[in-house]
């Protein structure tokens, strides 16, 4: 294993991206038979077959899965160093790879600009998904830092809260529920809900207010795929939704939502900035987990509501 070279790391990982040797030699700058020698002496030197070949491209084996593992590793540690190269020289450049749940694009964006105006040699690379598209990003070293809800179990990682993030139940302005107080779980259950898919952490959150409610799990409501989708059903008047308060700003604004005022509501969740333990800090992930610890909860949106100011705990 020893004998192995960045540049073979490099085209089997050209390989698997692109699952045909020709489309990764387009990539690569190289020959079809220059990439095809390489993975010939990688597999010489392991003793074992990197990649089957089907009828649809090349699929990594086993092996061939734990040699990508390394080489992404390798990668990661490469990027840290450079990182570390720039700290050293004091130079204020550098580069992080941003994850987040897709919850959070409605104010990532504007932390990032804030954090730039102190940073502007900074090169970010922002990666939007579902809770566990987010984990597999981190699980497989896309990602150096994701700013999501619930840290994941199953990975080594280290977190940090950085704000609250209140999950609400919304409504179409004339809804018959909208204006009513304390309205219970159990008249919730008759409702129509709009929800997320299975593994999204605002799906999961319903799921654990509904916990006593067996019935109403067993028949949770819609699902759609996107927090947009979510919103223009719940104006169109298919439903209500449990969603993030951080994702109905504007259209608490303009008035064509409300927040209903539910016994037991707004839950409270956490935003966190989660990285893995595994790996080092580089001062570029340094100086944004201490931006998000001071600066974090400023970019947070506000949300307006048709209550008395602080009656669902929300600042503004």
């Amino acid at each position: 294993m020893r004998n192995f070279t960045l540049r073979q790391f490099r085209g089997i990982q050209a390989i698997h991206r692109h699952e045909k040797i020709i489309n990764a030699a387009k990539i690569l700058g190289l020959t079809g038979p220059a990439v095809t020698l390489q993975l010939k002496q990688m597999e010489e030197e392991a003793g074992l077959t990197l990649f089957d070949r089907t009828g649809e491209g090349l699929r990594p084996t086993a092996a061939g899965l734990a040699v990508l593992e390394a080489a992404e590793a390798i990668d990661e540690q490469l990027r840290v160093l450079a990182d570390r190269l720039d700290g050293i020289a004091g130079a204020r450049t550098g580069s992080l790879r941003l994850g987040a749940v897709s919850t959070a694009k409605y104010f990532v964006p504007r932390m990032i600009a804030g954090f730039l105006e102190t940073h502007p040699g900074i090169d970010f690379e922002l990666k939007i998904g579902n809770r566990l598209q987010t984990i597999e990003a981190l699980r497989h070293h896309e990602i150096d830092i994701a700013i999501m809800g619930r840290p994941p179990r199953d990975i080594p990682v280290r977190s940090a809260v950085f704000g609250d993030h209140p999950l609400v139940i919304v409504a179409r302005a004339d809804h018959p529920l909208a204006g009513r107080r304390d309205i219970s779980k159990e008249m919730l259950a008759n409702e129509h809900f709009l929800i997320r898919e299975r593994g999204s952490g605002t799906r999961t959150s319903l799921e654990m207010f509904f916990a006593d409610l067996p019935q109403k799990l067993e028949d949770l409501g819609a699902e759609m795929d996107s927090n947009e989708t979510i919103k223009q059903a719940v104006i169109a008047g298919l439903g209500i939704a449990f969603i993030s308060a951080h994702t109905v700003e504007q259209e608490l604004q303009l008035g064509r939502i409300v927040i209903l005022d539910v016994a037991g509501m707004p839950i409270r969740r956490q935003w966190f900035s989660v990285a893995r333990r595994d790996r080092g800090e580089s001062p570029t992930m340094a100086a944004f987990n201490r931006f998000l610890l001071r600066d974090g909860p400023r970019y947070l949106p506000v949300t307006p509501k048709p209550y008395p100011a602080g009656a669902f705990g929300i600042s503004g």
